[in-house]
């Protein structure tokens, strides 16, 4: 299989670089929304692993990262609200457009779910898994000493560190991968909220989250310190009119080192956790919507 690289166009000009893995004979489509400081190179293992059963995928880059990002970062006007609200619509846009027979389906990882949550009864996914979702509260983080970093990097290194550059130099860090000043100081504001972005009076979040109808496939992993069910639980409480169901899997019963954050989509998690998650987008597809 030879991937697609595509240029998906947001409604305000600007071009997010994407990725297809075209199945043979595709039961469906589905779109892997991406975490903070990930790239869609990430989720290519996942991607081709679905493209394998019947499901073409698309992974792709917010603005300001990745093959999105342009020559400059400090000049990156986007937001993290403008990632969930204007990137995902517009690959969602796109996918319905040029694959108007296939029932639309979708993966997100960390604020990728966010963005799921937030998009109410407007959404033509007809279904989608949310990995590693959370309400990002630096309290709601176990161990005390990752909380203490994370604490550390929102409150202190951030907004330094972003008025110094003019963009979170986080490949400097650890962070991952750069990210536009927007992203990240309204991410860190966030985190310093009770309830997250649900407290953010510009979000309407919760409204937003209660006019959700979609099947949600919630997973989370017993050692993942910011995911654990606790913040989790935050997240998914405005969700009233949406079915959810909840998987929590211990990696040792998995046999397994760890799982984490992240390990969901490294290829060595693959044979563990993979194939339910493909069966349940497979059945998804399948479903008669009513």
């Amino acid at each position: 299989m030879t991937p697609e690289s595509h240029a998906i166009p947001t409604a305000d000009g600007a071009s997010l670089a994407a990725t297809l893995y075209v199945a043979s004979a595709p039961k469906a489509l589905v779109l892997i929304h991406p975490a903070t400081a990930v790239t869609q190179t990430f989720y290519e293992h996942f991607a081709r692993y679905l493209a394998g059963i019947g499901l073409t995928a698309l992974t792709y880059d917010y603005r300001g990262t990745g093959a999105s990002r342009g020559r400059s970062l400090s000049g990156e006007a986007v937001t993290m609200a403008g990632w969930m609200l204007e990137d995902v619509p517009a690959v969602t846009r796109w996918a319905l457009e040029r694959f108007p027979d296939l029932p639309l389906l979708a993966v997100g990882h960390s604020v990728g779910g966010h963005a799921l949550v937030l998009s109410g009864d407007r959404n033509a996914v007809r279904a989608a898994v949310l990995v590693a979702c959370h309400a990002g509260i630096t309290r709601t983080i176990r161990g005390r000493a990752e909380q203490a970093r994370v604490w550390c990097v929102m409150r202190v290194l951030a907004p330094l560190l972003c008025a110094l550059n003019g963009y979170m130099p986080g490949r400097r860090i650890g962070l991952g991968e750069d990210l536009p000043r927007g992203v990240m100081l309204q991410w860190s504001r966030w985190t310093t909220l009770p309830r997250y972005f649900y407290d953010d009076p510009a979000l309407a979040a919760e409204a937003r989250a209660a006019r959700l109808r979609m099947p949600l496939l919630a997973l989370g992993f017993d050692d993942d310190p910011w995911a654990n069910p606790h913040a989790m639980d935050i997240l998914l409480a405005p969700v009233t009119g949406a079915p959810v169901e909840r998987r929590q899997f211990a990696p040792r019963t998995l046999g397994l080192g760890g799982i984490g954050h992240m390990g969901f989509f490294r290829k060595r998690c693959g044979p563990a956790l993979w194939p339910a998650v493909g069966d349940w987008l497979l059945a998804q597809a399948a479903r008669e919507e009513g």
